[in-house]
C-alpha cells in the first residue's frame, strides 16, 4: 500500500512547542495533510507516554492508531558530551517496535536523564553510548541522526557536530541506517557527499504545531507495519521507499551563514571573506547548512548518484495562500481558502501534487491556481533563511510555464536551480 509518513513530531510536553499538539489536533490536522503514518514524537515523556499507552489502539506489527491516523512509536534526545575537546551536542531520533519496547527503553535511559523534565530530554552521554543502550533494551530500535546539518544540535552541525558518522558513533555506526536531512538542506545537497551513499535519506516535518505537520515527509509503497519500514530504510529499497517531499531547503531556518542579531545573511564564500567574523560586530558568524555541505562535500554541486530515491521540493499551502491572497497565515481568508480546497481535493498533498489545473481554477481564484502551478514549476524566488530566520518566498512575475524534464546522465544531475 502507499501512504505518506511523518516521522519526526513532537507533543505538547516539548518546549517551545503548541499547546495544541495533542492526539485529538494532531489526528485532526494529519487528516487535513493526507498523512497516514506518523511518529508518536516524545515518548521518552511519562506523561505523553501515559497519554499514548491510554488513547493509541496497537493494530498489529507495531502500528497503533487513534481517529483513524496510525503511529509508530517515536522520541527525539539530545546527546551531550565532551570528544577530543570539544563540547558536542547532537539530537537523536528513537524508533520502537511496540509500546513495550518504548518502555524498555525509557528504563535505560532514566538512569542518565530526568525524562520527565522535556519532551526531548538531554541525555549526557556519548552517542554511540545512547546507541548501544538504545538496542541493548530493544535490538529492533532504529537509531537515526536527526536534522544532521542544523548548526547547533546535529551530527555535522558546524558549532558542536562532527565530519562523519563514524566520529560520532564509533562502533556503533553499523547499526546506524537512515539519516534524516532536515529542513535546511535536501536529498540534492547529500548526494554531493560519497560517505553518505550507504544512507536512507528520510524527511520529516520536526512538527512544533500541527499546522507544520508534513512540511516533510516520506513517500513509502509498503505494508505498513514497523519491520517492514525497517527494513525498507535498512536495504534503502527504493521499490517501496519512492520518494521523499521537501521544504525547499532555500527556504529552511540555517541553509544560509549569518547573524541575526545584525541582520546579516551571507553565503559560504562571504563568510570565509570575513574570515568566519559578522563584519558589522565583529562577533562569530553561524555557519550554516550549505557551507558545511560544501565544506565536507567530494562531489560537484549538480552530481546525481546511480539508483537514488527522488525528491519533490513544495511549499506549505498555507504559505502558498498567504502569498497568493496578500495577507498573514494564521488568517482567517487563509484559513477559509485552505478548507474550501481540502475539502474539494481531499487533503493538501492532493491540492500541491495532483489537482488537475483545470480544476483548480475553477475551484479558486486565479492567483491561488496560478501559484500552485508556480509552484510546482519551480517558478520561486527565495531569500534563504540564515541563524534562525526562515526564507522568504515570493513567486516569479508571469504566466507560468510547464517546465521540462531533463534526463540526467549516470554519475551526473540536473543542475540544481538557484534559489538566490
Amino acid at each position: 500500500m502507499k501512504f505518506i509518513a511523518d516521522l519526526h513530531i513532537h507533543s505538547k510536553f516539548s518546549r517551545a512547542t503548541s499547546r495544541d499538539m495533542d492526539l485529538e489536533h494532531i489526528c485532526e490536522w494529519a487528516k487535513f495533510k493526507g498523512i497516514e503514518l506518523l511518529g508518536t514524537g516524545d515518548f521518552t515523556h511519562p506523561g505523553w507516554l501515559k497519554e499514548l499507552r491510554f488513547k493509541l489502539e496497537p493494530k498489529g506489527g507495531g502500528i497503533y492508531h487513534y481517529r483513524g491516523v496510525n503511529f509508530i512509536f517515536s522520541a527525539e534526545v539530545c546527546s551531550i558530551f565532551t570528544k577530543d575537546d570539544r563540547v558536542r551536542k547532537v539530537h537523536t531520533l528513537l524508533y520502537a517496535p511496540s509500546l513495550e519496547a518504548a518502555e524498555e527503553i525509557n528504563a535505560r535511559l532514566k538512569v542518565h536523564a530526568d525524562l520527565a523534565s522535556d519532551g526531548r530530554p538531554i541525555v549526557p552521554v556519548f552517542a554511540s553510548r545512547l546507541a548501544e543502550m538504545v538496542l541493548e533494551a530493544s535490538p529492533e530500535a532504529m537509531i537515526i541522526p536527526a536534522h544532521i546539518w542544523t548548526p547547533h544540535f546535529a551530527l555535522f552541525g558546524a558549532n558542536s557536530g562532527f565530519d562523519s558518522v563514524e566520529d560520532c558513533f564509533e562502533e556503533q555506526t553499523p547499526n546506524i541506517f537512515a539519516l534524516e536531512t532536515g529542513l535546511s538542506s535536501d536529498p540534492a545537497m547529500n548526494w554531493r557527499l560519497s560517505a553518505l551513499d550507504k544512507y536512507s535519506l528520510i524527511s520529516c516535518s520536526d512538527a512544533h504545531s500541527p499546522s507544520r505537520l508534513g512540511r516533510e515527509a516520506c513517500v513509502f509503497d509498503c505494508q505498513m507495519d514497523y519491520a517492514t519500514i525497517r527494513r525498507v530504510l535498512k536495504e534503502k529499497d527504493k521499490s517501496r521507499f519512492l520518494q521523499t517531499l521537501e521544504y525547499f531547503p532555500q527556504e529552511g531556518k540555517y541553509h544560509y551563514d549569518g547573524h541575526r542579531a545584525c541582520n546579516l545573511r551571507l553565503s559560504p564564500s562571504e563568510t570565509k571573506k570575513h574570515k568566519g567574523l559578522c563584519p558589522v560586530c565583529g562577533k562569530k558568524i553561524t555557519v550554516g547548512v550549505l557551507h558545511r555541505v560544501e565544506d565536507l562535500s567530494d562531489r560537484p554541486r549538480d552530481y546525481l548518484p546511480e539508483n537514488p530515491i527522488p525528491f519533490k521540493s513544495l511549499v506549505p499551502l498555507e504559505e502558498i495562500l498567504s502569498l497568493a491572497l496578500k495577507v498573514g497565515t494564521g488568517t482567517q481568508k487563509v484559513n477559509q481558502e485552505y478548507h474550501k480546497l481540502i475539502s474539494h481535493f481531499g487533503n493538501e498533498f492532493n491540492v500541491l501534487l495532483e489537482a488537475p489545473a483545470g480544476e483548480l481554477t475553477r475551484v479558486t481564484s486565479l492567483s491561488v491556481a496560478e501559484a500552485v502551478l508556480k509552484m510546482r514549476a519551480g517558478q520561486i524566488q527565495i531569500l534563504p533563511g540564515y541563524d534562525g530566520e526562515y526564507g522568504t518566498i515570493s513567486f516569479d512575475e508571469g504566466k507560468t510555464e510547464k517546465k521540462e524534464e531533463e534526463k540526467p546522465a549516470k554519475g551526473k544531475g540536473k543542475k540544481q536551480m538557484e534559489m538566490f
